[in-house]
This record gives structure tokens, sequence and C-alpha cells, in this order.
């Protein structure tokens, strides 16, 4: 890990994980404050009303190991992205994908696996985009997932030509690039139809060598039930989710929407 010259000599001599420091610690605010300056500097835009809050920016640090420069990339691409993307990022209400859910289309496991990364499942048979969207911008604000990152399982059963149609060079390198403050640790399928393979091997040169990788079968609780309780999850978040919507650079320009837990209805996803 290198450190800038400007830090202090306690900062540059810590030698521990960075990632697991709390967020008020002295060397993670001074990483906070170094992409500040930067992203005010840099990407800037009068259009936006943008705090810049530490909430924020610690993602892009983490996702990044803690490289300033890496980070700041992420970032532009992360509000080019959504600028660029309205039709999935402008609208991210429950509601818009409520037949989605409710058809146990995606769910997120509750335990994450041995290493702390968070577990998605799709059914890649239905719309994926804005689900995902939706679902990446919520685990997004859980610490743990920030450090340890995240593990997608892709249940291909149902899977056609139609959907093979959706996918174009073009779109698979805005989804697939660095966009998004996520470390994606391995993408696994299942139920992998023989045509799929050209079409994964398209997206394939846009994915990190790490992450080129495919595993098949598993076990654990059924899809429906994984689904039902990520379904329950994100309706509970409305509110954050529509504040997203609202800003199209993604920035939290409001205080963090965590209500006080309720004993009688707390999420099993609380971090």
């Amino acid at each position: 890990m290198s450190y800038s010259s400007d830090m202090s000599g306690e900062e540059r001599d810590y030698e521990g994980d960075l990632n697991s420091l709390p967020d008020d610690s002295n060397v993670v605010q001074r990483y906070l404050l170094q992409l500040r300056q930067r992203a005010q500097k840099d990407i800037i835009d009068p259009q936006d009303s943008l705090n810049w809050s530490d909430s924020f920016l610690i993602k892009f640090l983490r996702a990044r190991d803690f490289d300033v420069e890496l980070s700041l990339k992420l970032l532009i691409n992360y509000q080019r992205w959504r600028r660029e993307c309205p039709e999935i990022s402008a609208n991210l209400h429950p509601s818009s994908v409520l037949g989605l859910l409710q058809n146990n289309y995606h769910g997120v496991l509750r335990d994450r696996d041995h290493s702390g990364s968070r577990v998605l499942i799709y059914r890649i048979a239905y719309e994926v985009f804005r689900v995902s969207l939706i679902t990446s911008e919520l685990i997004v604000q859980e610490t743990e997932t920030q450090r340890n990152g995240l593990k997608a399982i892709f249940d291909m059963q149902g899977w056609c030509f139609a959907h093979a149609l959706q996918i174009n060079p073009s779109l698979a390198k805005r989804i697939s690039s660095d966009s998004f403050p996520l470390k994606v640790r391995g993408i696994h399928l299942i139920n992998e139809p023989i045509f799929f393979r050209p079409v994964f091997a398209m997206i394939r040169p846009f994915l990190p060598d790490k992450i080129k990788q495919r595993e098949y079968g598993g076990s654990g609780p059924s899809m429906e039930e994984v689904c039902q309780e990520w379904t329950s999850h994100i309706l509970q978040s409305e509110e954050r989710l529509t504040q997203l919507s609202i800003y199209p650079a993604g920035d939290e320009v409001i205080p963090d929407l965590e209500p006080e837990p309720d004993p009688d209805s707390q999420s099993a996803y609380s971090s």
C-alpha cells in the first residue's frame, strides 16, 4: 500500500488493514479528505448539489483498498454511468420493479460467505439492471460489504435468445466496467444453457481477471424464501431509494436514513 507524501509519520507508518479501521479513525479521515479535495477539484458539476459526505466517499475508498487515484477514477465512472443511463438509475422506487420482486426474481442471502462477502442470487431470465442497481445501492451502505465485497450467483434456467439480444458489447462494458463502489469477488453460474457461452464470451473481456471464474451447483434455502426476504427489505428501504433517484450523481445529500430499529419489524439484513 502506498501512502501520500503529505501524511503524518504516524499515518505513513500504519501497516495494518485500512479496510478494518473505523470511519472516524485519523488515518481514514486523512484519506477521505484527500479524495474529497480531488473530487471537488476534478469532477464538481455546478448542476449538482453535492456534499461529498464521509459515508458516500468511504464506499469508493474501500472498494479500491484506499488507493486515492483509483477511488477517484471509480467515483468519476460511477457518476458518469448514473448520468448516462437514466433509464436505469433515475427510478429506483421499489414499485418500478415490484412485479419482478414478487415473482422471486432476485434475492440476497441473509448470511455472508466464509470470507465475509455478501451473496446475491439472480434469476437471469428476468430483467436485470434496475433491480441490480437497487440492491447494490442498499448493500453498499453496509460496512462489512464495503470491506469484503460480494459474490453473485446467476441462475440461468429459463434464459433464452431474447435475453441475449438485450446485451451488446457497449452495454456490457458500461454495466460491467469500473463504475460502482463494490468489490465483486466472484461470479458463479448455475443451470447454464449452451447458447449462453458466446454471450458470456462477449462480457468476459470487461471483467477483472480475479472474477473470471465459474462454479456450478450449490445448496441452501429455497430461492423463493431468499427472494421474499430480500423483497421485504427493499420495500422497507423506499425512502432511501427515493433520495438516490432524485440526485443523479448518487451522493447522499441528506443525512443517512437509518431509523431507530423496531424490535418487532427489524430487517434480517441489518448490519
